[in-house]
């Protein structure tokens, strides 16, 4: 609670909103879970997606150490956000560029049973370059997820929902996901901003043609 409220009084925040057409991953996902001993989550997807960007970007994937001093990053570790009985926790996934989809997938289970039996050691909570925070199910239209310093940014994720468009004079269905970038805007500008959200978008829309 004490970092949440020094992370807002003391960051300028800014919040960037996209939807993101997941109805060709989905299907690509079902397809995978179908033959995959692991099942693999929407939110594997975003993580990988995040962490291919953040590489390019290394602005996002930085900390602020220090008055005007910013440490670049040549790894992802990615926080996840985890609720449990006892408060929010966020274990970290080191390395997240050298893991596949099911790695990913079974770190993200892994963390979130041990946060809610209360094993998680204090390594597994240090080390973040990035945090991402999923509401999954309960998740609404969008929110305004809380930078978590040193870092610079945080992916926050709401619930899929189901949309009808016109394409090519046709009335198709769609599969959405809210995601809303939170940033620092003495590190990030919103040019920076909005070239992550729109590359992150670029791949996970295009994620079946991998």
């Amino acid at each position: 609670a004490k970092t949440l409220f020094n992370s807002w009084i003391s960051i300028p925040h800014v919040t960037h909103f996209e939807q993101v057409d997941v109805t060709s991953l989905e299907k690509h996902r079902k397809i995978l879970n179908e033959v995959s001993k692991n099942k693999i989550s929407l939110l594997a997807y975003i993580v990988k997606a995040a962490s291919i960007i953040l590489l390019k970007k290394p602005v996002i994937n930085s900390s602020l150490v220090g008055e005007g001093k910013l440490m670049l990053k040549k790894y992802v570790n990615i926080g996840i956000a985890v609720s449990t009985d006892q408060g929010l926790v966020v274990p970290v996934i080191k390395n997240v560029e050298e893991l596949n989809l099911g790695q990913i997938s079974e770190k993200i289970t892994e963390f979130a049973n041990k946060a809610r039996r209360k094993t998680l050691l204090e390594k597994d909570l240090k080390g973040a370059t990035f945090t991402i925070s999923s509401l999954g199910g309960i998740g609404g239209i969008g929110f305004t997820p809380i930078v978590n310093p040193p870092e610079v940014g945080i992916l926050g994720v709401s619930r899929l929902n189901k949309v009808l468009e016109l394409d090519n004079d046709q009335i198709v269905e769609k599969i959405m996901v809210p995601l809303a970038f939170s940033y620092d805007h003495r590190v990030i500008n919103g040019v920076d901003a909005g070239e992550f959200m729109q590359e992150i978008k670029i791949l996970m829309e295009d994620y079946h043609n991998d």
